[in-house]
């Protein structure tokens, strides 16, 4: 099937677009769409074992601010900038070399899936684990990044059901606000995330507040009026209610189940190992909606 998507983001459309077309004639022709994409996400990765190197267990920036060096959250938003343009422009390297296939879109989405867990795992450094004055218990973390995973699901359902993706507005902000972050924070210290940032709320929870207000508000509402419109043009993909709800059962049930077990486990095992269990919550959601 033609790949199809829709952006309707100002932030994209004005500001992103027109720097990507510029960065896009830079590149030479002979370099492979998949070699852009699959470079955006080893620097996806290398942000996230630096951090994990310095602060494996998110304690890092919050009992002894200055366990991480300035010059790594610098490192930070260089390769989150690098890592959000090589994602940008490699459909537009691919349409420049004629190279577009169903496998390159399998891979973007691929990595896409698999970086959208990271890029939020990495995040966590920033305003590290609650220590009783300052920073976000584990169960936070787990609700922030199940929301942020749920977000991404839901554009590519929608994708299933209408045929058409409709890149989420979310997508673009939270680069940009996680560059501003690592930006922020390389500048002036980890100090600034342990400060009230308006009316007593901390700026973690402003971000939290912002991102469950995004969700519930915009990215959702705006899926389901998506594929209701499709409907009403028959131009829907599916054929039954059953066929189209069919992809939402496997990431719900695994996350059901990843509930249950943070919950319930004997050995509190998000508490005891948040980076690993929040990583393999990652994966495994890569897993599955990659099927999707």
């Amino acid at each position: 099937s033609q790949y199809s998507a829709v952006d309707t983001n100002p932030l994209s459309v004005y500001v992103m677009q027109p720097l990507w077309d510029k960065i896009i004639k830079i590149v030479p022709l002979w370099i492979a769409p998949n070699v852009l994409t699959f470079s955006g996400f080893v620097m996806v990765l290398v942000n996230y074992f630096l951090l994990s190197f310095y602060d494996w267990d998110y304690t890092a920036s919050g009992t002894s601010p200055g366990l991480i060096p300035s010059w790594v959250w610098f490192f930070s938003a260089f390769t989150t900038f690098c890592a959000y343009t090589l994602d940008s422009i490699d459909g537009k390297q691919a349409r420049r070399t004629q190279s577009s296939s169903p496998l390159g879109e399998l891979f973007d989405h691929g990595l896409d899936s698999w970086a959208t867990s990271i890029f939020v795992l990495s995040f966590f450094s920033v305003c590290s684990r609650d220590n009783g004055k300052t920073g976000v218990s584990v169960y936070t973390m787990y609700l922030y990044l199940s929301i942020v995973l749920f977000n991404f699901l839901c554009s590519h359902w929608e994708k299933y059901n209408t045929g058409v993706l409709f890149l989420p507005w979310g997508y673009d902000l939270s680069q940009v606000v996680l560059i501003a972050a690592y930006l922020l924070t390389g500048a002036v210290g980890v100090e600034v995330w342990h400060k009230p940032f308006l009316f007593g709320y901390y700026i973690t929870d402003v971000l939290v507040i912002l991102l469950i207000g995004f969700s519930l508000f915009l990215s959702f509402p705006q899926t389901l009026y998506n594929i209701h419109r499709a409907r009403l043009k028959r131009t829907l993909k599916t054929g039954s209610l059953y066929e189209g709800l069919l992809p939402l059962v496997s990431p719900l049930l695994l996350f059901i189940l990843l509930t249950i077990w943070v919950v319930l486990s004997p050995g509190n095992i998000l508490a005891k190992q948040p980076r690993l269990f929040l990583w393999t919550v990652g994966v495994a959601f890569s897993n599955v909606v990659v099927s999707i």
